[in-house]
């Protein structure tokens, strides 16, 4: 369980979500993923919104909480982060496991279409799923990633993820973080305390990250190979996508280069693109103008026709 936020950020949750389970299947059997839902369960006009890499759902609090006047928001945990099972074997931490647990979320929420907002890796899986054919998604937010990863950011964040650290405290993961995390741009302590305190759970008088370490084996035993033929995949799938989409990208990031994103705007779904200055991988859209980059665009989707352009 998460150390619980304190001071404004505690008093600014005019809202708690629901917070639910359900089952899906991998090749090494059942496991459950978490979910938080947020705003009207009755409501049709679902957003899904995934986490990246080391993250999990309640990332999006603030964001889910200033759109729940339009929608019912879900914010999953994705396999192996937060709430949700770990799984028997780690080889299947990858985007085609990610993908099939969504559509298994989505066949849950019994909708036929969402909208969706990816950061990092829940962007790289929104991109497969939005590449099916059929597939659900109405609205595409992708948020600093692309088909293609620059190679600095990877061995970024290779160097951290899995590691054993722990912490005394909340505090001196503020201070961990906020170090490693850095290029999240967060202005005041207390913005990385609401960022960082869900991610902790308890492991006897030591605080450590609420995910499974082994997340990070299928990262670090990508060879030059396997990465060429999966950028190749994901350049197909993106190819493919229909959906009226967002390019969100933090204008010093690593991972999402300005070469990528610029090769972007021009093909697929050729999306609309909004840089986010002062910061790099990735927006958290937790400030009240990242938050409303999301929401604008979504909203414009709900009662008008789709648009595309370049608008960075």
């Amino acid at each position: 369980m998460g150390i619980e936020p304190t001071g404004a950020a505690a008093a600014s949750a005019r809202e708690e979500p629901r917070l639910h389970r359900v089952q899906c299947m991998s090749p090494a059997g059942l496991h459950a993923m978490a979910y938080a839902e947020w705003g009207d369960p009755a409501n049709p006009n679902v957003l899904v919104c995934v986490h990246g890499l080391t993250r999990l759902g309640r990332d999006f609090d603030r964001l889910a909480r200033a759109m729940t006047d339009r929608y019912r928001v879900i914010c999953p945990d994705v396999v192996g982060r937060g709430r949700s099972d770990w799984l028997r074997n780690p080889a299947f931490y990858a985007v085609p496991q990610y993908v099939s647990d969504m559509v298994t979320l989505i066949a849950r929420l019994d909708v036929e279409r969402v909208d969706w907002v990816g950061t990092s890796m829940g962007g790289l899986i929104g991109i497969a799923l939005a590449g099916q054919p059929e597939s659900p998604i109405r609205q595409l937010v992708i948020n600093d990633v692309g088909p293609a990863l620059g190679a600095a950011a990877i061995a970024r964040i290779g160097s951290y993820v899995g590691q054993p650290v722990s912490f005394a405290g909340l505090e001196e993961a503020v201070d961990y973080v906020s170090m490693t995390a850095a290029p999240f741009g967060l202005k005041t302590r207390e913005d990385w305390r609401e960022l960082v305190a869900p991610t902790l759970r308890r492991e006897g008088d030591r605080f450590v990250f609420h995910y499974d370490p082994t997340i990070a084996m299928p990262f670090k035993s990508v060879t030059p190979e396997a990465a060429a033929a999966g950028e190749a995949a994901m350049w197909a799938l993106y190819d493919r996508i229909a959906a009226r989409t967002l390019l969100v990208r933090g204008a010093q990031s690593d991972l999402l280069t300005a070469e990528t994103a610029a090769a972007m705007v021009t093909r697929g779904p050729r999306p609309l693109r909004v840089e986010v200055d002062g910061v790099g991988h990735a927006p958290t859209f937790m400030p009240a103008d990242q938050i409303s980059i999301v929401r604008d665009f979504l909203l414009a989707g709900l009662t008008s026709p789709p648009d595309s352009g370049d608008r960075a």
